[in-house]
């Protein structure tokens, strides 16, 4: 099974930023989109994550510029952000994206996703942002600010359903540089019949190996934003040490 890597662009006010804990305001922001993905692009990603912040938090949306963005790149797009129902879904996925990601809409209208499941298969991914309450993983939804339910029973639901793949992001991780939860991986990964792709913390080359090493498991993916744009390493350094991995 092979190993990809994901370059993220995040979209707020039509820049380049990230976020620190997946939070409203704490955006330090890295430029112009389009450059950052042809960058990732000619580094040699064969997936790019674009997420449209503005609309995943409700306030607005970047959807013609990333639509405009994902027709001029030559890689598959995984498309995320501000999707929650039919005409978001098809809008997203009439930009060319590879695979649409749904966060917020699979917690709040549950039936509703595992009809987009059953309609198109592969073509959407669900995203499982999580934070640990009380000893408990607890989904979220709206930007991460909202409940979204306990992530075992949601798992359960969704796998159940035929989700293919789940994007699973320890939000006290994300945009920290703290290193992943790879026990929280291992233990969806354990639980479904999915692909799961690892989200939030990466700092080093040494982390994306590290949970490179659990493909077998299925988890056959990650998501890298901060540590690239703070050129904590390169994109070609880590596709290289995944390579040799």
């Amino acid at each position: 099974m092979t190993f990809t890597l994901l370059p993220a662009v995040d979209v707020v006010n039509g820049q380049a930023v990230r976020l620190d804990q997946g939070e409203a305001g704490t955006e330090k922001v890295y430029g112009d989109p389009l450059s950052a993905a042809k960058q990732w692009q000619e580094e040699g990603a064969t997936w790019l994550h674009f997420v449209d912040l503005d609309a995943a938090f409700g306030r607005g949306s970047n959807h013609e510029l990333m639509a405009d963005i994902t027709r001029q790149l030559d890689i598959n797009v995984e498309l995320t952000g501000g999707i929650r129902d039919d005409a978001s879904l098809e809008r997203a996925l009439a930009t060319g994206a590879k695979r649409v990601n749904i966060g917020t809409a699979a917690l709040q209208n549950p039936e509703w996703m595992e009809s987009v499941i059953a309609r198109y298969g592969d073509k959407v991914a669900i995203d499982l942002a999580v934070r640990e309450e009380n000893g408990q993983w607890q989904t979220k939804g709206n930007g991460w600010t909202s409940d979204g339910g306990d992530l075992w029973e949601v798992l359960e639901r969704f796998d159940a359903a035929g989700c293919t793949r789940f994007v699973v992001t320890d939000v006290s991780k994300d945009g920290t540089l703290a290193g992943p939860n790879v026990e929280l991986l291992r233990e969806v990964s354990a639980a479904t019949d999915a692909f799961v792709t690892a989200s939030g913390g990466i700092a080093t080359i040494e982390d994306v190996t590290q949970i490179a090493s659990y493909v077998d498991e299925g988890i056959d993916s990650v998501i890298i934003g901060k540590a690239l744009y703070e050129k904590r390493f390169t994109l070609r350094e880590a596709l290289a040490a995944v390579g040799a991995c």
